[in-house]
């Protein structure tokens, strides 16, 4: 029994067909269903979901094999009646608005969609093998049981606490494993809850039933892997309940991504196992589960695949499936946009082996022509290529001969050629009334500015918003059509966060538009998401308005204080002598009656500056000394000639 889903919490959903191993089906990041055939390696079929954008594939899987006889398709299918074949027809995906698509490969188109089962993102699907009936667990923390016969919710229920990332059904169809954190098995009769198993930290993410072994016998075993977590758990369901830990465990490189298994259907048999980690890298399995093993397990053999060049890439392994040969493998590798899948011969005696690839000469994008809806003819070499004309002839038809007659009967048929309508052109540019060249109207500009904002051409937008005349800017701004105003509005608006010289012309043509179109702007339902950026920038502007004219007066001071020191400093030095003394004679006069009884000592270092001045003085000096004499003569005379010599001196 092969494992057939894909969960797209460990990756992009991508799971191989039931058995024939016929089909690839790959879900792109952009919701996009791609089915490749895995015989011609090429793209079989190509769907698109309606919502394929806000409701991408979170989990794809395959329904089981059926019979044209059997299934809902009965009706649809009645020109493949005849064929008993098993064919996988049906492919469930699970989106992330919570609906849920069956899509028909035989069809090659939508089958149905389940709505209204769950609230949230849907995790994972699962089919039951023998009803046509389908489970799927959500974030919503339900499991819905679906009918798709009818289309719609055959059963709901709460399954766990937090969001339900993994679900299995038994061989049998009578069990089903859900997990969140928790692995809870139901019995799908009742509805109600048979066991529970803990152990894992991280949320499930991939469940799988190892044997078809009744539950009776201590023979059901079941595996399951977590998110960011390197081992693979093996449970054992045993009668008397004592199955609380796991019994083996399998080790990784990394976290499991894709598994597929061979179930075990007795004691006897081993189950293999081929595990694709996130790493790229491929690891094989085979064990025999009859019991508890108390060591994890290693595999039996790891396969990667490398490129050839000097320097080898390792190229990721997206999916493998195991094939009824023990030696066989078919590999899916390469790109989601272009897979690889190949079918290798692997010797499992070996524990690893390392595949050589050249993915680039291998890619090649083929579609089948039942996808395409463009028809390319086949060109061989008895195929002839026909052209407008008689037949017979490959020249095209000449000017008919009706369309002449209809002509007046004076009038010259002959046509002019192209040189005769050129020349006839006047290229000369026209003047206008004065003579002068005619300057571009508001009504160009206008034009220019619809063709710049329609095409986006950057140019044009240059030109017109290089205007700076307020009347040119205004009357091109009125004569614009409305449908062009936001699209005006917000050119503006990218090109007022760009350069400052440009928004101060943005702003001009700000507020001729807020001027003439207020009102059509007003009406509008979504006027403050059309211009949420502009309010935006306008308000955190503003507010910066505020400190910068701060910093601007503080630099404005620092700046005038700055320039004051400078010139401070370069100031020129002041002479500071004297360009004219003046002198007061009457001063000098009395000075110098002051002193005319005392001898002077320095009277030979007197300067020859003075000139007659100083003859003058000492003219009146010298009469000063004989008045003096004549006083001593007097005072000798009076019995004053016992004066000493040194008093005498003291006087003068």
């Amino acid at each position: 029994m092969a494992a057939d889903r894909g969960s797209s919490s460990l990756g992009l959903p991508c799971v191989f067909s039931p058995k024939p191993r016929q089909y690839l089906a790959l879900c792109a990041q952009d919701g996009r269903l791609r089915i490749w055939n895995t015989d011609n390696k090429t793209i079989h079929q190509e769907y698109v979901p309606s919502a394929h954008l806000s409701a991408t594939c979170t989990c794809i899987a395959w329904g089981p094999c059926r019979t044209v006889k059997e299934g809902p398709q009965r009706k649809k299918r009645k020109s493949e009646a005849g064929h008993g074949e098993q064919k996988a027809d049906l492919l469930a995906m699970g989106t992330a608005a919570g609906s849920v698509i069956i899509y028909s490969t035989v069809k090659g188109a939508l089958h149905c969609t389940l709505d209204g089962g769950h609230s949230g993102g849907v995790n994972c699907v699962q089919w039951h093998p023998k009803d046509s009936l389908l489970y799927s667990g959500s974030d919503d923390t339900h499991i819905v049981e679906w009918d798709l016969q009818t289309g719609k919710t055959r059963c709901k229920w709460k399954a766990d606490r937090a969001a339900v990332t993994s679900l299995c059904l038994s061989p049998d169809g009578k069990l089903l494993l859900s997990a969140g954190q928790i692995i809870k098995m139901w019995d799908l009769e009742t509805k109600e809850l048979f066991r529970k198993f803990t152990g894992h930290s991280t949320a499930v993410t991939t469940l799988h039933f190892a044997t078809t072994r009744p539950p009776d016998s201590n023979g059901l075993y079941f595996l399951s892997g977590a998110a960011h977590d390197r081992l693979l758990s093996v449970w054992q369901v045993r009668e008397d309940g004592k199955d609380k830990n796991s019994v083996v465990s399998f080790t990784l490189t990394d976290e499991p991504q894709h598994i597929d298994l061979f179930a075990s259907n007795s004691k006897e048999e081993a189950v293999r196992l081929a595990v694709v980690c996130k790493d790229g890298q491929l690891h094989l399995f085979e064990h025999f589960l009859n019991g508890p093993c108390k060591k994890p397990l290693s595999p039996s053999c790891t396969v990667q695949m490398s490129g050839v060049e000097d320097s080898p890439v390792p190229i990721p392994l997206m999916a493998a499936a195991l094939c009824t040969d023990a030696q066989s493998l078919l590999l899916a590798y390469g790109s989601h946009l272009q897979p690889v899948m190949e079918r290798v011969e692997i010797n499992t005696a070996e524990r690893h082996i390392c595949l050589s690839r050249d993915v680039h000469t291998t890619l090649s994008i083929a579609m089948a022509t039942t996808v395409s809806k463009v028809k390319t003819p086949v060109v061989n070499a008895k195929s002839k290529l026909l052209v407008p004309g008689l037949p017979g002839h490959q020249a095209p038809i000449k000017a008919a001969q009706p369309a002449s007659e209809k002509r007046k009967k004076g009038a010259d048929t002959k046509e002019m050629s192209i040189a005769e309508r050129l020349g006839e052109i006047d290229l000369q540019p026209v003047s206008g009334a004065k003579g002068g060249p005619l300057s571009l109207q508001t009504d160009n500009f206008a034009v220019l500015l619809l063709q710049g904002l329609e095409s986006k051409d950057l140019n044009i937008l240059n030109k017109v918003f290089q205007t700076k005349k307020d009347t040119m800017i205004k009357k091109t701004v009125s004569r614009l059509p409305l449908p062009a105003v936001l699209p005006l509005v917000e050119e503006i608006t990218k090109r007022l966060q760009g350069h400052p010289f440009t928004a101060v012309l943005m702003v001009r043509w700000l507020k001729a538009v807020l001027m003439h179109h207020t009102s059509y702007l007003a009406s509008l339902p979504d006027l403050v998401a059309q211009l949420g950026v502009l309010y935006h920038m306008i308000e955190s502007r503003v507010k910066m308005f505020h400190k910068l004219t701060k910093l601007h007066g503080k630099l404005y001071l620092l700046t005038t204080q700055v320039c004051l020191n400078y010139s401070s400093h370069t100031t020129i030095d002041v002479d500071h002598t004297a360009k004219l003394v003046y002198e007061d004679e009457s001063s000098d006069e009395d000075e110098a009656s002051g002193d005319e009884g005392l001898p002077d000592e320095d009277s030979d270092n007197w300067e020859e500056e003075e000139g007659m001045g100083e003859t003058m003085q000492w003219v009146n000096d010298q009469k000063v000394e004989e008045e003096e004499g004549d006083v001593r003569t007097e005072s000798k005379a009076n019995g004053d000639s016992d004066m000493e010599h040194g008093n005498e001196s003291e006087e003068e």
